[in-house]
């Protein structure tokens, strides 16, 4: 029976049975006498109403599914084990849950900006042209290449530009960049179409003296005057605009929505193994969407409407933070504060496993590494396998209250668990035009 009726029927019996001895009392003591027996008539017509009441709130919270008293309160869950997710509704931990998103199968697009596939195609070859470079030895893909191994990146810590030249950053996947709102480490281009003019002109990238020269080198192929004329049927169809919106047309189709996670999160139980639901249970209760948020694991991309920019390290002077030269680079601090932490772009964490090494100076070669350093260095967590460094007691004097947190440290096994739920975010490359 529903619990909130027996609570009901409890309180309402207890309520009758004293009424009825009360009206007994009544009548043994007002009967015989004769001028009070109208207080009868009143205490016996209260009685009645009173008792219907009680039968009308029977009825009305028979209505509600839950315990309506706490005469027999139900036993609350703050955990419970992986298992029981599959089993019935989840449990209630009497916080705000986190809504787990799967990233969405196309990619949106500027309206000045359509895409075809002859579009997209002309886009692809430009991505892959070396001759885009002053040397004729580099282009896009030598530094985001389109494979498994890379990731979308070129796994060394410094892109390599012309004559051999090495940048101070690790170059960013452009697998997913179609779903970020900036772009770069420092985010500085606001577009696919403004970051793909960059690497262009950059002087140690690919080095071309100037836009200009971009768009004179490709007006003297007469392959892509054919293909130009066919996409963009305006009087000068080769513009440095065109050019950069034909490569981020291609871009646009460089996207991985059809991750294990993804199919976890649209219904396929069997998608992740009890080791990543562990690790993605970790990755919420740990803090980590709070900057790694949305169906792209980013706080810079276009699901969010939060700052698109962290500090980091945020906690500073750690020994991470020396060994790996993390503060010697500010990113879009620079010329903004007098602050010596860096400011940065949040980046994805789709395919993360596959783009090592990590941080915008690529100074950490592995994926159990980096995340040892974002929860010492960004969420203040304790690196430890001993469980009394997990919980923190303080006691306050002035409000003579303990304030007990936990989750204060990570250990090597969940390390563990969120890189094996991390490895769940690698989806398969799209099908090439």
């Amino acid at each position: 029976m529903n619990t909130g009726i027996i609570e009901v029927l409890a309180f309402g019996l207890v309520a009758i049975i004293a009424g009825f001895f009360l009206l007994v009392s009544m009548v043994r003591e007002l009967a015989p006498n004769e001028r009070r027996k109208w207080f009868l008539g009143i205490g016996l017509g209260t009685g009645i109403i009173a008792f219907s009441l009680k039968i009308g709130l029977i009825v009305v919270f028979s209505m509600f599914p839950g315990p309506m008293l706490a005469l027999f309160p139900e036993r609350e869950f703050d955990q419970f084990p992986v298992d029981d997710l599959f089993k019935g509704e989840a449990l209630s931990t009497g916080k705000v849950a986190y809504t787990w998103q799967a990233l969405p199968m196309t990619a949106p697009f500027p309206k000045d900006n359509p895409p075809s596939p002859e579009k997209i195609a002309l886009g692809k070859k430009l991505f892959f042209d070396a001759r885009l470079s002053a040397d004729g030895s580099l282009s896009c893909a030598s530094c985001h290449e389109i494979s498994v191994e890379k990731g979308g990146s070129d796994g060394l810590p410094g892109s390599i530009g012309i004559h051999g030249q090495q940048g101070g950053r690790n170059a960013p996947t452009v697998l997913n960049a179609a779903f970020q709102q900036v772009l770069f480490w420092d985010g500085r281009a606001a577009s696919l179409e403004e970051q793909a003019k960059g690497p262009l002109i950059n002087p140690i990238e690919m080095g071309m003296p100037s836009l200009e020269s971009v768009v004179e080198t490709v007006n003297n192929i007469p392959e892509y005057r054919t293909a130009f004329s066919q996409v963009f049927t305006t009087e000068q169809p080769i513009t440095i605009d065109n050019i950069a919106k034909a490569i981020a047309a291609y871009e646009r189709t460089l996207i991985t929505p059809d991750s294990p996670y993804d199919r976890f999160v649209k219904g396929d139980r069997s998608a992740l193994s009890e080791k990543q639901i562990r690790g993605m249970a970790l990755f919420e209760s740990l803090g980590c969407i709070q900057c790694h948020s949305g169906p792209n694991f980013s706080g810079a991309s276009l699901f969010g409407d939060n700052t698109p920019y962290r500090i980091f390290p945020a906690i500073p002077y750690t020994e991470f933070e020396i060994r790996h030269r993390l503060s010697e680079d500010l990113g879009a601090a620079v010329g903004t504060s007098d602050s010596d932490r860096g400011v940065w772009r949040i980046p994805s964490l789709r395919n993360v496993s596959r783009t090592a090494p990590y941080f915008h100076n690529g100074s950490v070669r592995t994926l159990e590494e980096a995340v040892r350093i974002m929860a010492h260095v960004q969420l203040d967590k304790r690196l430890s396998n001993d469980r009394v460094d997990d919980r923190s007691i303080r006691w306050s004097e002035r409000d003579r209250q303990f304030n007990v947190v936990t989750d204060q440290a990570i250990s090597d096994t969940e390390v563990e668990e969120i890189v094996a739920f991390l490895e769940a975010l690698d989806g398969e490359l799209p099908a090439q035009y």
